[in-house]
């Protein structure tokens, strides 16, 4: 029976890519360069820092520059404009009633999802939001969730991943949990559990019971 979930941020609990893509793009006309955005936007999707090193890289441009002005264009992007996709408030809501535990695990800094989650109401549904900022390597190397796992007093296997790309599905299965892939991303490796909607894995979960 899974009892607690681990989210991964962007993508996945809330729909950010606009935003991020549409920053991206804006920090790369500053530099004299014009990308399509389905270009960025095919990116992101594979991850946001393989997104910027990649675009860096092939327009011969400062990282450090191009990242600094993405971040001062996606601060005027307020949260309120990012919203959580469908079915999320229901599900998070009915593994915290259950007396479950849901927590964030990102790349993105915790003062940023902490404005995400504080914007559309999510915090109280929340034990912890865990950012790669702390001292973690990014996905899919699984000590954040290790960590997780033995700071939360979790069982693995009453815990599931749920993520929008195969490198969260990775770091799941490193550490022994189900997962489950939100979206179509194409993966070589497969999830326990692929959905479209909320409402879809808020169904298996409440079969499951």
């Amino acid at each position: 029976m899974i009892n607690n979930i681990f989210w991964d941020v962007d993508g996945t609990l809330f729909d950010t890519t606009p935003a991020i893509t549409y920053s991206i793009s804006k920090a790369l006309s500053e530099t004299g360069v014009s990308v399509a955005l389905n270009v960025i936007d095919g990116l992101t999707r594979q991850s946001f820092d393989h997104c910027l090193e990649s675009l860096a890289q092939r327009f011969k441009l400062d990282p450090g520059l191009l990242r600094r002005q993405f971040e001062d264009s996606y601060r005027t992007i307020s949260p309120a404009n990012q919203p959580p996709f469908p079915g999320i408030e229901d599900l998070c809501s009915f593994i915290h009633n259950r007396g479950g535990l849901n927590i964030a695990v990102s790349h993105r800094e915790v003062e940023s999802s902490q404005q995400l989650f504080s914007a559309h109401k999510l915090d109280v549904l929340f034990r912890d939001i865990i950012s790669k900022n702390q001292g973690f390597l990014h996905k899919p190397y699984p000590k954040i969730l290790l960590d997780a796992l033995r700071q939360h007093s979790l069982d693995p296997n009453e815990t599931l991943l749920v993520g929008d790309r195969e490198q969260d599905i990775q770091t799941g299965q490193a550490v022994g949990i189900r997962t489950c892939l939100f979206g179509q991303a194409e993966l070589s490796t497969p999830a326990d559990f692929r959905i479209n909607h909320y409402s879809q894995l808020l169904k298996l979960l409440q079969e499951e019971n």
